[in-house]
This record gives C-alpha cells, structure tokens and sequence, in this order.
C-alpha cells in the first residue's frame, strides 16, 4: 500500500489508473470501514481510501478535538485489506487557504433530521468530499464512491450531488457492518462507557420492533397510515427515552428522497439518540 500526503502525490500514484474506486474516511477504522475498502476491490483498477477529519463538518461544540484517531492501527488494517493507495492529506494539504466556496446541500433533503439538529452538517460533508472526488477523480472518466447505509441521509445527500454536478462516478451503497447484538460500527462508539455498550443495541432494536410491528399491521390500520406512523414513532421514542436515551429523532422515511414517508413508498426508518455523551445513529430499510 502505498502512503500520500498531497493531492499532487495522489493525482501522480493514480496517473496510470483509469477507474479508481475510493472509500473517505475519518480514520478510526472499524470492520464497516474495511467491508467498504473489500467492496472497493472488486469495483475499479485501483483501491483507494483516505483518511482525514474534516473540520467542517463540525459543530463549534462538537468533538473535533477528541476525535478518535488511530494512524498506526489504520494503516496495519488498510494493508490487511489490499488497499492500494491511501490519501491523508494534512489539514492544510486539503484546506492550503480558507475554503471560502463551499458546496451547499439541497435544503430539502439535508436541511431535515441530521440537518436539523447539525446545522451546516451537510454542507461540510459536501464540501470535503467534493474536494475529495475532483482530488482522486480528476481526469478520469469513471469510476466508483463506496458508502456505508448507516449514514443513510449523508449517502443520500452525495448521490444527489454527483448527481447533479454530472460527476462520472458511481456511488456505491453498501449495507451497514454490525456487532452480534445489532449495533452499527461507528468510530464513537469507543465513546461508550462499558454498561452504556451494553444498552446500545436497543436503539437497533427499537427500529426491528418498529419493522415488525409496520409488516404485522392489518389492511384496515393501514387505510389510517399517518396517524398509525405517528404513534409508532411516538411509541418507539418514548421506550427508548425511559430507558435512559435521549432521542432526537426516529422517523419512517421514503427511501427514495427522505421526505415524510407515503404509503406503498419504499420505507426507511432513520434514527439519532444520545446515550450519555455518544450520539448514535442507525437506519433501517425495509
């Protein structure tokens, strides 16, 4: 595997590449980091990951700082894979001056859940991986973006912008990567203390039950389908309130463009709660 700093390093490593298949990272990696670098391997000529922690995606009172870092540990990880190319620009490799253009995302599909409770969120990710995608795509005339589901909204989001830039990639969506008891992998998961690990699966929980209880739902509830909707989301953030989390929000979705979901749409059920001071995500397609 070979090591760059510079996006002219990294255009000069892929000159003889003609479809890269890249996977960004915040490093930190995990087993659903590595399942998108796999995945990579089997898309274009070239497996390319980086690793870099944006700054702009976060809040002023967030956990830019203590971002979980693990440089020695992701690069061991990376080569256990088949990783090619790994690009881990410093921040002034990637940012050289303040990057007064940004990419802002359609506030119909960011400006709600993520976007709502993390103003500007979505803006931040655009715009990194923006500079991402011309840093490794330049020139190129194919090839592929891999992203995992659990941050459903944020691979909504990119597929609509390359989308409607007209890059020549494919975004790849791959399914979320899980522990035995149901928890998405997530870098802050090492946030949680030993019993809040424990009780952290039931955020995965309450989206199976919510899905057991949409396919057991009979025709004649079905013809009341907001009002049958709102109580089983209502249900499901209250169980998961009394039980020490704090919910800011779960809701059944359209896969489709995020928005409220209709019936006969094809369902996805988005979630973020907090359990003590780790913020949580997951989503569920069914």
């Amino acid at each position: 595997m070979r090591i760059v700093h510079t996006i002219a390093e990294l255009r000069q490593s892929l000159a003889l590449s003609k479809c890269p298949a890249f996977v960004p990272t915040m490093g930190n990696l995990h087993r659903g980091h590595l399942a998108l670098v796999e995945e990579s391997k089997t898309r274009g000529d070239c497996s390319v990951a980086s690793i870099f922690v944006n700054r702009l995606q976060f809040l002023p009172h967030e956990d830019f700082d203590r971002y979980p870092r693990s440089w020695d540990a992701d690069c061991r990880a990376l080569k256990a894979v088949g990783c090619d190319l790994l690009f881990a620009p410093s921040e002034h490799a990637l940012y050289p001056e303040a990057q007064s253009y940004k990419v802002t995302a359609d506030p119909a599909l960011a400006g709600q859940l993520e976007g709502q409770f993390r103003p500007g969120f979505f803006d931040g990710v655009c715009t990194v991986v923006m500079k991402l995608f011309i840093a490794v795509f330049a020139g190129k005339s194919e090839g592929f973006a891999l992203f995992g589901k659990k941050d459903y909204q944020q691979l909504r989001v990119i597929e609509a912008m390359t989308r409607q830039f007209a890059l020549p990639i494919d975004v790849v969506a791959v399914e979320t990567t899980r522990d035995a008891d149901g928890l998405a992998l997530s870098s802050r998961n090492n946030y949680l203390s030993a019993t809040e690990r424990i009780k952290a699966c039931a955020l995965h929980q309450q989206l199976l039950a919510f899905a057991d209880r949409y396919r057991q739902l009979p025709d004649c509830e079905r013809a009341a389908w907001k009002s049958w909707v709102a109580a089983a989301e209502q249900k499901a953030i209250t169980q998961l309130n009394a039980s020490g989390w704090v919910v800011d929000y779960l809701s059944l979705r359209s896969r489709l463009d995020l928005q409220p979901a209709q019936s006969g749409d094809a369902l996805v059920l988005l979630a973020a709660a907090r359990l003590g001071e780790t913020r949580l995500i997951d989503s569920l397609e069914f």
